[in-house]
């Protein structure tokens, strides 16, 4: 309780008054006497103070305490105790019951209910420190509510409050401070707060605390932080000159601790647009970058905190590498001070972020290397933060070079594995810009990056989902590395995600389609189409058609396509030189492209692949056609389930299909290869129509099907019934 000046009266005679039953104390409190009241008071105060006591008894006699005053509807009593009519004496012990009830949430809501919080503002005024500081704590604990903070400003609450910053008690100043912190996070009352000159007392306790108000800097700028929460009262206390006194508070001598939790307000200001075109048009720049220079670990990380706060807005960015910011922070990456590195950390990632100036800062100052080195440590913060630097810095070649060659793949992998989302976010992001180059690419799967970058196809995460797909994409643009990712499950991963509403988007397609396009032989198995821009290179195979692993019910069928896929992407090893191809493809570079007119062109390599495959073969005898005796003969002459499609010479659909498709892609002229049903397979060309009419080519193509089996040459316009005949049985 606060010391108070003597201020009682010689008492009349004393009347006793014991009980053990809180009940009886309760029932005095209707007493017309002054001396009962008092009394009864007392009482009910002892046992709710209680529960301070170590015994259990004691706890447990202070719940039954609360319990029974609850049940006798005390509360509503105590309250009219409150009144101005009543002594101070019956306001002090009033209070005082009523604080120590207040801490309970059924009591909290019955005074309120009962209109108690008007009465305990009014008993602010009082002139007995003991009865402020009790109906404070009461307030305190009341305005934990919501609905409590709203009615501390409509019931005129502020002007008290602010009168009480000025106590000469510590204690009612720092709970009017706390009461204050709850309640200027509403709008309006700080509002009410501004317009009463509430900031500029603030001011002037952060002025004096060095002195006397030192204990209570935290507490005040928590409620300064409240003020300029907003960009309004950020510009309306900026036109008031409230600013410009904080700025000039910050750097006047200061304790640490004040100057940290100051910077801290700074950095809660600058969460708005708004705000940080204030504190830019202020030079809170310079303000920051002199706070750098402080010895203090803790002012400083609070100083990287307010940098990448402000760092959002684009002036700033500037501002701080023309104010030598860049080097300072770099330099904090090498502090022991897990705190600082990873305060640095996050003000070089919003530093760059944008910005290639900046980045080559951050460079030229060698705070690439210190980056790399952070993706190991322990801070989940740290790493994210460096992962998102080493990203913005890796968009230019040269600095990207460099910061490959300081193992930062290598670095990489281990917060692959990490649980933190936005860890995983980061670094595949980080990865996606690092793998351009191909030698990186092979540096993290020499690493064993691979398999843990395929897991987080996996995650359940949006975010993490979609980065590692983008990661995914990036490092399956050479063969080996996506036929790597394969064997690790990227495409089985991808092909269950494609099913699902909620998880498939843009990002797992472009995933899937990255790996497929880098294994040609892999995405005409199982998506049974080749694009004009597909193009078949040496190695290609094709091994039939494999389903979805989703579309197998039973565990056989299963199994089945486990190993079928598993075999699809390991490439064959006993394969020969196709030496018939070879020459085909000359043949067709020297017969087809001399000719000029493109139909002709596709005509006459139709003709040249069923002349090389049996010729024509009339629909009607088609099944004398002995094409799988000699595809048998040729595999077992070769001992090999593999034939170079040079050696077949009498081919069906799919073979012929396959090689138009090969010889296309060798001279240069664009078609497609589509899968059917039941061993077809044809090949789509585009075409511009020539119009005689008017001397030229039409303005859209059409799409043709190449008739290579029956009416070799013959182009079958898409959907008529010539060519829907020729795609089925």
């Amino acid at each position: 309780r606060c010391s108070k000046l003597a201020k009682r009266l010689s008492p009349p005679p004393t009347l006793l008054v014991e009980s053990k039953t809180p009940a009886t104390v309760v029932l005095l409190l209707n007493s017309l006497e002054e001396d009962i009241l008092v009394k009864a008071c007392e009482a009910i105060h002892t046992f709710a103070e209680k529960g301070t006591l170590l015994t259990n008894s004691d706890v447990i006699f202070l719940s039954d305490v609360k319990g029974t005053l609850k049940k006798l509807d005390a509360v509503p009593s105590m309250v009219e105790k409150l009144s101005p009519e009543e002594d101070t004496v019956v306001h002090e012990f009033a209070t005082l019951c009523l604080a120590s009830l207040s801490t309970d949430f059924v009591c909290k809501a019955q005074i309120f209910d009962n209109k108690g919080l008007l009465p305990l503002i009014q008993l602010l005024s009082s002139p007995d420190p003991d009865v402020i500081k009790n109906s404070l704590e009461i307030i305190f604990n009341l305005v934990q509510d919501y609905q409590c903070r709203l009615a501390v400003h409509k019931l005129g609450g502020i002007p008290p409050l602010l009168k009480l910053l000025m106590s000469d008690f510590p204690v009612i100043q720092k709970l009017a401070l706390q009461t204050l912190q709850n309640i200027t996070t509403d709008k309006d009352t700080r509002n009410t707060f501004r317009e009463e000159q509430g900031f500029e007392k603030l001011m002037d306790i952060l002025n004096n605390m060095v002195n006397d108000f030192s204990d209570l800097h935290d507490d005040t700028l928590q409620v300064v932080a409240n003020c300029l929460s907003d960009s309004e009262s950020v510009q309306l206390i900026h036109n008031s000159g409230g600013l410009t006194k904080l700025m000039e508070f910050l750097l006047s001598p200061s304790i640490p601790e004040i100057q940290s939790n100051t910077v801290k307000c700074i950095t809660r200001v600058a969460q708005s647009s708004e705000s940080r075109e204030v504190l830019h048009k202020q030079d809170v720049e310079k303000v920051l970058v002199e706070l750098l220079s402080v010895a203090d670990i803790k002012v400083k990380s609070s100083t990287c905190q307010a940098v990448a706060a402000m760092s959002l807005h684009l002036a700033s960015k500037d501002s701080f590498r023309d104010l030598g910011v860049i080097p300072a922070v770099v330099q904090l990456l090498s502090s022991e001070n897990l705190m600082l590195r990873a305060a640095a950390t996050h003000a070089l990632s919003n530093l760059t972020h944008s910005n290639k100036r900046n980045t080559l800062a951050v460079y030229e100052a060698g705070g690439h290397e210190f980056l790399v080195q952070q993706l190991n440590g322990n801070c989940p913060r740290t790493v994210t933060n460096s992962a998102a630097t080493l990203c913005n810095m890796a968009g230019q070649e040269t600095i990207r070079s460099s910061i490959l060659s300081h193992g930062a793949m290598q670095a990489l992998v281990e917060p692959l594995k990490s649980t933190d989302s936005q860890v995983l976010i980061n670094t595949t992001l980080c990865l996606s810009v690092l793998a351009r180059d191909k030698e990186a690419r092979a540096e993290l799967q020499r690493a064993g990056g691979l398999q843990p970058l395929v897991n987080l196809l996996r995650s359940n995460h949006k975010e993490v989902l979609h980065s590692a797909c983008m990661a995914v994409s990036v490092c399956a643009s050479d063969e080996a590395t996506a036929v790597e990712m394969c064997k690790y499950g990227a495409l089985e991963f991808l092909q269950e995600i494609s099913q699902s509403v909620n998880r498939r988007s843009r990002f797992t397609k472009l995933a899937m389609v990255s790996l497929l396009n880098s294994n040609l032989s892999v995405k005409y198995s199982l998506t049974g189409h080749l694009t004009s821009s597909d193009i078949i290179t040496d190695g290609f195979y094709d091994a039939g058609k494999v389903c979805y692993l989703l579309e197998k019910k039973k565990e056989e069928d299963k199994q089945k396509y486990e190993m079928q896929f598993e075999s699809l992407i390991e490439k064959p090893s006993n394969t020969i030189e196709d030496v018939s191809l070879q020459i085909l493809v000359e043949e067709a570079k020297e017969s087809i492209l001399r000719l000029s007119d493109e139909k002709e062109q596709y005509a006459a390599l139709a003709r040249l692949v069923s002349d090389v495959m049996g010729g024509a073969v009339e629909m009607e005898k088609l099944h004398k056609f002995s094409w799988m005796l000699h595809l048998s003969e040729l595999k077992f002459q070769l001992q090999s389930n593999v034939v170079p499609i040079g050696l077949i010479k009498k081919g069906i659909y799919c073979h012929r299909a396959l090689l138009f498709k090969c010889l296309a892609d060798c001279i240069g002229i664009g078609c497609s290869l589509v899968r059917g049903e039941y061993n077809r397979a044809w090949n789509e060309v585009l075409l511009f129509n020539w119009n005689a009419s008017n001397n030229q080519h039409s303005s859209q193509p059409r799409h043709y099907i190449v008739d290579l089996m029956h009416k070799p040459g013959s182009l079958l316009e898409v959907d008529t019934p010539a060519a829907v005949w020729y795609q089925t049985i």
